[in-house]
């Protein structure tokens, strides 16, 4: 049950990622992936909070954190991004675009966490 629980929310989470990629943008700064990226870390906050709250079964985290959160973010297609415009000579946007994924993304973990926490 828990493999089917994590592959149909990666699934989802893909599907979802694909759409916010899909996105037409004609910007330098990869706004899709930053923005899924930090969805994905204020996401990851609430369920992880849910959570530690034992307001789900272990299933339905797995479902959320390992499928939809695992699916839905794209640390890899950041790092081709950063990668990429480095390669470009933007390097002074490929450390803006690093710094800012990290810190919001964290920043993100803990908004997640603070809105379960106050509902």
């Amino acid at each position: 049950m828990k493999f089917l629980m994590i592959g149909i929310g990666g699934g989802i989470g893909a599907i979802l990622r694909y759409l916010i990629s899909a996105v037409p943008l004609k910007v330098s700064f990869p706004v899709q992936t930053f923005v899924t990226n930090v969805l994905g870390a204020i996401l990851i906050g609430v369920v992880v909070e849910v959570v530690a709250g034992k307001q789900v079964s272990q299933n339905w985290s797995l479902f959320w954190r390992v499928g939809i959160c695992g699916g839905f973010t794209t640390f890899s297609t950041f790092s081709l991004e950063t990668y990429n415009l480095i390669e470009k000579g933007n390097t002074w946007i490929a450390l803006g675009y690093a710094v800012l994924s990290v810190v919001l993304s964290v920043v993100g973990v803990f908004i997640g966490r603070g809105v379960v926490r106050a509902a």
